[in-house]
């Protein structure tokens, strides 16, 4: 069973599967699905688009050099059955297939390398431009800040966000629309808070209840 590789994409295209064109030169294409049909007909090129085999291997991010790559080669060179050159050739298939995993292993480490340096470079240089968005300290808090530093021997910078942490924390969350937050005391001694509107109807009360309560009165 031959499995062919498609021609735009360079996936592999099985037997029984797939489009094949022939050209009016009595040339052959292999398409492995109707999109890399579609986009060969358009005169696309493949090394142009990403989610090719062309364009990866022009970026660095596939195996161009390697020996386990011409394993993948056709041959079309017919041999006669033999059970013992079938039994190695399976053998070889799954030591090809481990070391070429291996391989792809390193050579994406490779590829890898140095990118959490890049991104905590790039974060860095965000918020070195953005610095006038964050939220900043009054002079009395940096002041005092600096002095419980300075006494229990730890650095500013993480004062400061525990300091900025406590701020955020202690906020409360602004009214919605014409809300009115107001305390309300419970029979049972404790206090909750509770949004009304400048309607005079409590948040989230329907009117249907309304309506209810109003048929109820006039039927007693």
């Amino acid at each position: 069973m031959r499995i062919e590789s498609c021609f735009f994409c360079g996936r592999p295209a099985w037997p029984s599967k797939g489009i094949t064109f022939m050209r009016n030169d009595g040339k052959s294409f292999r398409f492995c699905r109707s999109k890399c049909h579609k986009n060969f007909k358009m005169k696309r090129n493949p090394r142009k688009l990403k989610w090719t085999k062309a364009h990866r291997r022009n970026a660095g991010k596939e195996m161009v050099v390697d020996s386990t790559l011409q394993f993948a080669a056709r041959r079309n060179v017919p041999v006669r059955y033999n059970r013992e050159l079938v039994a190695k050739t399976l053998k070889a298939m799954e030591r090809i297939s481990e070391v070429r995993t291996r391989r792809e292993r390193i050579l994406y480490k490779k590829r890898m390398a140095g990118k959490r340096a890049r991104e905590v470079a790039s974060a860095r240089k965000l918020v070195a431009d953005n610095e006038h968005l964050l939220p900043r300290l009054r002079g009395s808090e940096k002041r005092r800040l600096a002095e419980l530093a300075a006494e229990q021997g730890l650095e500013v910078e993480e004062l400061e966000r525990e300091g900025l942490a406590a701020v955020r924390a202690s906020k409360k969350s602004r009214p919605f629309g014409a809300e009115v937050r107001r305390l309300r005391v419970r029979t049972d001694g404790g206090i909750e808070e509770i949004a009304d509107r400048t309607d005079g109807s409590v948040h989230g009360e329907d009117d249907n209840d309304v309506d209810d309560n109003d048929d109820e009165m006039d039927t007693d």
